[in-house]
C-alpha cells in the first residue's frame, strides 16, 4: 500500500485494525502523539487533505490516497510554518504535549472558524497553559522579549525547547524506535479485596509472542511506597511490585511481556486468576470505625502506618490555647463541613516507559517522571542492585501535576527487563490512568471559627478526614500540609486539629497540584467569609486584619519541629490591594436577566517554598571551547518552566547570551543528586544550586583573567560574553582557548540543601454570574495576584498562573473521578470527565507584587503550584455572595446546586 505523508510517497502495510496514529508512528512520525486512544484530546490530530482528523480514530487503511500531513510536515525544509512561529512568539506551550495537534488544527482554521475559537478547538485539550497563550498565537501577539547578554533574569525569554516543540521534534517518553522491543501488558483485578489463591500462566504463554508472564512470586517480596520523598518518613511501606493480595479494582496483578501489543492484551485475557474474596470497604468513615475490614493487617508503625487496625495511616493532633473557650466568648462563630472530590491529573502524556540492559549490567530506565534520582534509589533498594548499575532519565515529560512523583511503571519495567534480558515497553492507556494511578486526595474538612466584634480571630479548628484510598503514597505528607499553611496564615491565639487519613478499598490518592491545601482552603476560607457576613465587614478588609504580617510567627498545630520557615519577601498586602483594585475597575453591569445573580467572592493561600526536612539539587557547570557553557542539572522539565529559569540564571550571572548555555537535565547518569521537581522546588532549590555554580564560575573566569593580566581579580568584569578591564578584554572562547593550554578547567559545581524556606502569596478574586432556576454559573471575571518574589520569566510565570487557575476551576466546577459503592472508577476517559477546554476557560488577569525574596535565586520563588490553591474557595465565596447560599461540596455543578437553589428560589 501507498500514503502520501508529508508530501512524500510512503510505501507500508498497516496491521488489519490498526489506527492511523500508531501506523504514522511506527513510521518514525513521533509528533502524532497518545493522549487518550478516544478521540477526545486530539493530540494525535494530523491533517488529511488538508483537514484536521483524530488520528487514534482513523483506521490507517482508509487513509490510502488522502494526503496526511503531520506537524513535522506542515513548514518547508527551511524554516516554520506562521502558525508554529505564531506559537513560538506567544509561547503557546507549556509541557509541548499537546502542542503538535494544536498547532495543526489551528492551522487550518478559515476566517469564520476563528470567529468561534470555543467551537474550532473544541477537539483540543490543553491542561498546562489555560489556553490564553494559545488564543495570542492565533490573534498574532508576541509575548517574548530579546534581551542583551547578561539581562536574562526578569525578562520574558522563551523556552529553549520552543522551536523543537512547534515541528515535533522535541522527543518524549515514547517518541524513539528500540530494535527488539517487547511490551508488557498488566493484567488488573475485578475486584476491591481479594487474596490471590494461584494463577495459571498456561494459556497465556502459549499465545504466539508471549515471552514471559510474571507473577508475584517473580516479584521481589520488598515493601516501598510509589511516592517518591527525599527522606523515607514521609511514606508507608505497604506496596509490593506484583502482590499476593489485591486492594482495589484495577491493581496490578500479573505482567505479560510479549513481542506485540496485541499479544500482551491476549495473554492477559488467558490468565486464569483463582481469587478468594475478602470483606472490602470503600467509605472511609466507615474504614475507620471498629469491626471495619482491615485492609493492611500487619503493618506497624516501624512501616509508618499510624494504626493498621483501624485503617488509619496517619494523623495529626494538636491544638494552641483553648479553642472551645474561645468560641464560646467570640463575638461570633462558625462552623461548616466541605467535602472535596477526587481529581485525576490528566496529564495528557500518561504513565510509562522503556527499559533495557546494556552489556555492562546496567539497567536504563527511560520514563515520564519528575523524580529521576529517587526512582533510582526505589530500584536500587528493591532489586538489590548498585545505584551505579541503575539509569534512569527522561526526555522532555508531557505534564506532571504531582502525577509523576510516583513510581507506578518502573518497577515492573526494571522486572521485565531484568527477567527476560530483552527491551521493554510499559505504556499506560488513559483507563488506566484513571482507575490505576492516584488521584487528589478527596477530603472531609469541618471548620470552626470564632472573632470578636472588631473582626480579630479568636479560634480556628480543623477536623479532617482524608482517604487515600488502598494506599498510602503521600498520604501522611498531604494532610500535615492541608492543615499547615492554611491555618499558618492566619493570626489566631487558639488553633486546633484533629486529622486522620483512612485507608480505602479505592483507587489510591497520591501528589497533586497543592498537596492538601485547596481542600482545606475551600473550608477555612469560606469561615473567614462567613466572619465577615455576620460582622458586616468587608472580606478584604477581614483578611487584612488577620493574615500574618512579616516577622509574624506562621502558627498551627501540632508543632512540627522545623524552624527554617522564613518571610524571604513579603507581598499578601499587595495582593491584597491589587486583587481589590481590578475588582473594582470593571463595575460594569452584564447583560442578563433576571433570573442571574451576581456576587463577588475572594481567597487567599500562603505556601512554604520548599517541603519540609531537605531537598537537594546538585548543578555542574563548565565553559565550553566555543565559549558558550554546558549546564547539568537534575531537574525534569514537564512544563513547569525550569528549563528557561535555569538558563536564565546562569546567563545573568556569567554575562552572557542564553542561547551560549546549553542544558543537559534529568538523568541520573550526569552524576550529582536532585530530589526532583515537586513541592514547589524546581525553581527556589535547583535555582539556587544553579545560581551558586553559575557564581562560583564567574569568579573563577575573573580569577583566571586577572591571573593573565597580572592584576587583582576584583578590577575584572563579567561582561557581554567576556571578562573586561578597562579596555582589555578577554572573550569567553579565549579564555577557554587559553585554559585548555594550561590545564585549567574552568567549571564550577552548585548546590542547594532546601533550606532555609521561604513563602509565596496568592490571591484570587472571582465574579460570577449563577442562574437561580438551573445552577448554571457564568465566570464574569477573573484576577489572580502573585507574590513570586523577582519574578524570573513575567511572560512564563502568568502562563503558570492562567493554567493553574484553568486547572482549578475544572475541579471546582466539574471534574469529578466518580466511585461507585463497590470501589469501581465509572468514568475513567476523558469524554466522561470533562476536562477545561478552550471555551470552558475564562481569561484570567494576572499581576504580581513588587518584591525581593532574600532567599531565593537572584530573588525569585516558587509560582507553580500555589496558584491552583486559592481558586475553589473564592469560587465558593462568590456563589455565596449571588445566591446568600453557602455550598459546602465541589464540583458545584449545575445539578448539585439546583436543590438549594430551588429551595430559595423556586423553580
Amino acid at each position: 500500500m501507498s500514503y502520501l505523508v508529508n508530501g512524500k510517497e510512503l510505501s507500508a502495510a498497516p496491521r488489519p485494525g490498526q489506527c492511523l496514529r500508531t501506523f504514522l508512528r511506527e513510521t518514525g512520525h513521533f509528533g502524532v502523539k497518545k493522549g487518550c486512544d478516544a478521540g477526545d484530546c486530539g493530540a494525535c490530530t494530523v491533517l488529511l487533505d488538508g483537514e484536521p482528523v483524530h488520528s487514534c480514530l482513523i483506521p490507517a487503511l482508509r487513509a490510502e490516497g488522502h494526503a496526511i500531513t503531520t506537524i513535522e510536515g506542515l513548514a518547508s525544509d527551511d524554516g516554520l510554518h506562521p502558525m508554529q512561529q505564531a506559537f513560538v512568539d506567544a509561547q503557546g506551550f507549556q509541557c509541548g504535549f499537546c502542542t503538535a495537534g494544536m498547532i495543526l488544527t489551528c492551522a487550518s482554521l478559515n476566517q469564520a472558524q476563528r470567529q468561534e475559537l470555543g467551537v474550532a478547538l473544541k477537539g483540543n485539550l490543553c491542561r498546562c497553559t489555560g489556553y490564553r497563550a494559545i488564543e495570542d498565537a492565533l490573534h498574532g501577539i508576541c509575548n517574548i522579549e530579546n534581551v542583551p547578554a547578561g539581562e536574562a533574569f526578569g525578562r520574558s525569554l522563551p523556552a529553549p525547547a520552543g522551536p523543537q516543540i512547534v515541528r515535533g521534534e522535541a522527543r518524549y517518553t515514547f517518541d524513539t524506535a528500540i530494535d527488539g522491543l517487547c511490551h508488557i501488558k498488566l493484567a488488573r483485578s475485578p475486584h476491591a479485596h481479594a487474596k490471590i489463591v494461584g494463577i495459571n500462566k498456561a494459556a497465556a504463554l502459549a499465545v504466539p509472542g508471549v515471552v514471559a508472564v510474571l507473577t508475584h512470586e517473580d516479584a521481589p517480596a520488598t515493601l516501598f511506597s510509589t511516592a517518591r520523598h527525599e527522606k523515607a518518613w514521609m511514606d508507608p511501606d505497604d506496596t509490593r511490585v506484583l502482590d499476593d493480595v489485591v486492594r482495589f479494582i484495577g491493581q496490578k496483578v500479573a505482567a505479560v511481556v510479549a513481542e506485540s501489543e496485541a499479544a500482551a492484551e491476549e495473554g492477559c485475557r488467558r490468565l486464569a486468576i483463582n481469587y478468594k474474596l475478602l470483606p472490602a470497604v470503600a467509605d472511609p468513615v466507615e474504614a475507620i470505625s471498629p469491626g471495619a475490614p482491615i485492609i493492611h493487617p500487619g503493618r506497624t508503625p516501624q512501616d509508618r502506618v499510624a494504626n493498621a487496625g483501624r485503617n488509619i495511616v496517619a494523623e495529626s493532633h494538636g491544638e494552641y490555647g483553648d479553642v472551645a473557650a474561645a468560641l464560646t466568648t467570640s463575638a461570633v462563630t462558625y462552623e461548616g463541613t466541605f467535602t472535596t472530590q477526587r481529581v485525576q491529573h490528566a496529564a495528557l502524556e500518561t504513565h510509562g516507559g522503556l527499559a533495557w540492559l546494556e552489556p555492562s549490567g546496567v539497567l536504563n530506565i527511560r520514563s515520564s517522571t519528575q523524580v529521576p534520582f529517587l526512582t533510582r534509589r526505589a530500584l536500587s533498594d528493591i532489586f538489590g542492585l548498585p545505584a551505579e548499575k541503575i539509569r534512569v532519565f527522561c526526555e522532555r515529560v508531557g505534564g506532571g501535576f504531582g502525577g509523576k512523583q510516583e513510581m507506578f511503571v518502573e518497577d515492573v519495567l526494571a522486572l521485565a527487563a531484568l527477567k527476560t534480558g530483552r527491551p521493554v515497553k510499559l505504556e499506560f492507556t488513559r483507563e488506566e490512568q484513571f482507575i490505576a494511578t492516584s488521584t487528589r486526595h478527596p477530603m472531609r474538612v469541618t471548620v470552626r471559627a470564632g472573632a470578636d466584634k472588631d473582626g480579630k480571630l479568636t479560634g480556628l479548628q480543623l477536623d479532617v478526614l482524608s482517604n487515600t484510598g488502598a494506599y498510602g503514597n503521600h498520604a501522611g505528607p498531604v494532610l500535615f500540609h492541608a492543615c499547615g499553611e492554611s491555618l499558618g496564615v492566619y493570626n489566631c491565639p487558639n488553633k486546633k486539629v484533629d486529622a486522620v487519613v483512612a485507608y480505602t478499598n479505592t483507587v489510591p490518592s497520591g501528589a497533586f497540584r497543592g498537596y492538601g491545601l485547596p481542600q482545606s482552603l475551600f473550608a477555612v476560607e469560606a469561615a473567614i467569609d462567613e466572619l465577615a457576613h455576620q460582622l458586616k465587614i468587608d472580606p478584604f478588609e477581614m483578611r487584612r486584619r488577620n493574615v500574618v504580617k512579616s516577622g509574624d510567627p506562621m502558627l498551627y498545630p501540632p508543632d512540627n519541629g522545623y524552624r527554617d520557615v522564613f518571610y524571604g519577601s513579603y507581598g499578601l498586602d499587595q495582593c491584597l490591594d491589587l486583587v481589590e483594585r481590578a475588582m473594582a475597575a470593571d463595575i460594569s453591569k452584564p447583560d442578563l436577566s433576571a433570573e442571574w445573580l451576581t456576587g463577588d467572592g475572594i481567597a487567599l493561600t500562603m505556601i512554604d517554598t520548599v517541603p519540609p526536612d531537605g531537598h537537594i539539587a546538585d548543578v555542574a557547570i563548565a565553559l565550553r571551547e566555543d565559549g558558550g557553557f554546558d549546564l547539568t542539572v537534575g531537574t525534569a522539565e514537564f512544563g513547569n518552566g525550569t528549563s528557561t529559569v535555569h538558563r536564565q540564571i546562569a546567563a545573568t550571572i556569567l554575562a552572557t547570551a542564553v542561547d551560549h548555555i546549553s542544558l543537559r537535565q534529568s538523568d541520573t547518569a550526569h552524576g550529582g543528586h536532585d530530589t526532583g521537581a515537586y513541592g514547589s522546588a524546581g525553581t527556589f532549590v535547583a535555582g539556587r544550586a544553579t545560581q551558586d555554580a553559575a557564581e562560583q564560575l564567574a569568579d573563577r573566569l575573573r580569577t583566571f583573567a586577572a591571573r593573565l593580566w597580572a592584576v587583582d581579580p576584583d578590577a575584572c568584569t563579567l561582561a557581554d560574553g567576556g571578562v573586561t578591564r578597562g579596555r582589555q578584554r578577554f572573550s569567553f572562547a579565549e579564555l577557554a582557548k587559553q585554559a585548555k593550554t594550561d590545564g585549567t578547567a574552568l567549571a564550577a559545581n552548585g548546590n542547594s540543601r532546601g533550606t532555609p524556606r521561604s513563602v509565596a502569596f496568592n490571591v484570587q478574586g472571582f465574579r460570577v454570574a449563577v442562574n437561580k432556576h438551573t445552577g448554571e454559573i457564568k465566570i464574569l471575571k477573573s484576577v489572580q495576584a502573585a507574590d513570586a518574589g523577582r519574578v524570573a520569566n513575567p511572560m512564563q510565570c502568568r502562563g503558570q498562573v492562567e493554567g493553574g487557575v484553568a486547572q482549578s476551576l475544572g475541579a471546582a466546577l466539574y471534574e469529578e473521578v466518580v466511585i461507585d459503592a463497590n470501589g469501581r472508577v465509572v468514568n475513567p476517559k476523558f469524554r466522561d470527565y470533562h476536562l477545561p477546554s478552550f471555551a470552558d476557560v475564562p481569561r484570567t488577569e494576572v499581576l504580581f507584587a513588587e518584591t525581593t525574596d532574600a532567599l531565593g535565586p537572584l530573588g525569585a520563588k516558587s509560582m507553580s503550584e500555589s496558584p491552583y490553591n486559592p481558586v475553589a474557595a473564592a469560587l465558593g465565596n462568590a456563589l455565596r455572595k449571588a445566591t446568600g447560599i453557602r455550598f459546602t461540596a465541589v464540583p458545584f455543578k449545575p445539578d448539585r446546586l439546583f436543590p438549594l437553589l430551588q429551595e430559595k428560589f423556586g423553580g
